[in-house]
């Protein structure tokens, strides 16, 4: 199958990212033609300007729409690319320059439907930055559901860095208007319909996560909100791993209760999983001040998921009502 990418990047404003990546796009080393789509979420910082420097190093459409999300904004750009194959990519991300060539190379020797690829620390990344990086990606925080080889059941692919067909796309109708979580729902209706998805470790990105710690918190704990709805929709795909954070916060208190009438053995062993997240992350960012951020980076994530899958675990357990219903603020309205 003779393939032409697409690559299309919701933006909301972001004008600087969305610079940064479009240099990185014009970098790569692919010899075959490929067009990038970058979709406008009814942004107030308007991305335009940034996109006209790159009418010259790229074959680039940019398109304005209405404020509607970002599973939205991408359904609307893969309704307007020319590709066979779309690559989304969150808007702050840096693609390596081998990357297209190193997906392309893949899909010929093993054709998949959709794939994802991982995100990576970028050695220019702040302190924080990487601390949170290994946090979302680390196999002793979330499993390496995010890009890892050894990652826990079928891979999931992450929409800031996620391949899809045509074929797939036209099939399934794309993301819904969950977010977040609309990658995951949007996975599992692509298994659904009889395609597979699978993991290129190569194909990876620098993914910047611009956000400081409360961002984080607020994050994550979206993340956690979204995953019982998901459960809802497709309660084949439930695992009890999702429950990890929760109880990991519950046996935190538990631990430290414990500890006050003399009884140690709980909290050694917290300590003892501490230990190994910090010398793991040292080993792998080299670098003792990231290693400790990587500690508080980690109790953010599980605080925020564990709180945010539990409180909506229940509320859905104990009503009637639809999730759109129960929690409209997770939930686009779609043009």
């Amino acid at each position: 199958m003779d393939l032409f990418f697409s690559f299309i990047v919701p933006v909301y404003n972001r004008p600087n990212e969305i610079n940064e990546l479009l240099e990185s796009l014009s970098l790569q080393d692919y010899d075959k033609s490929f067009e990038v789509v970058v979709v406008e979420d009814g942004s107030s910082e308007s991305s335009e300007e940034i996109v006209e420097k790159y009418k010259d190093k790229l074959s680039i459409t940019y398109i304005k729409k209405k404020n509607s999300g970002p599973g939205d904004s991408r359904n609307y750009g893969m309704n307007r690319a020319k590709g066979n194959y779309f690559i989304v990519l969150d808007s702050d991300c840096i693609i390596p320059s081998q990357y297209l060539s190193v997906v392309d190379n893949f899909l010929a020797n093993d054709y998949v439907d959709c794939y994802g690829g991982p995100d990576a620390a970028h050695p220019t990344f702040t302190n924080v930055q990487k601390a949170i990086n290994y946090a979302m990606t680390s196999m002793f925080t979330t499993g390496g559901i995010r890009g890892n080889k050894m990652s826990i059941g079928k891979f999931q692919p992450r929409s800031f860095n996620m391949g899809i067909s045509k074929a797939a796309f036209e099939r399934t109708q794309g993301y819904g208007n969950i977010h977040p979580g609309e990658d995951p729902d949007l996975t599992f209706r692509i298994w659904e319909a009889g395609f597979e998805t699978k993991l290129i470790q190569e194909a990876y990105v620098y993914h910047k996560r611009r956000i400081d710690w409360n961002k984080f918190y607020i994050q994550v704990k979206k993340f956690g909100m979204v995953r019982p709805i998901l459960n809802h929709w497709h309660p084949g795909t439930a695992k009890i791993t999702y429950w990890f954070p929760t109880l990991f916060c519950f046996g935190l208190i538990g631990a430290i209760l414990f500890a006050i009438f003399g009884i140690l053995w709980p909290i050694i062993i917290y300590a003892l999983y501490f230990g190994l997240l910090f010398v793991h992350s040292l080993v792998c960012n080299k670098n003792f001040m990231v290693a400790l951020l990587s500690l508080f980076a980690v109790v953010i994530q599980f605080v925020g998921y564990g709180f945010g899958f539990f409180k909506n675990s229940v509320q859905i357990a104990l009503s009637n009502k639809k999730p759109e219903e129960l929690f409209p603020k997770l939930f686009f309205k779609t043009l």
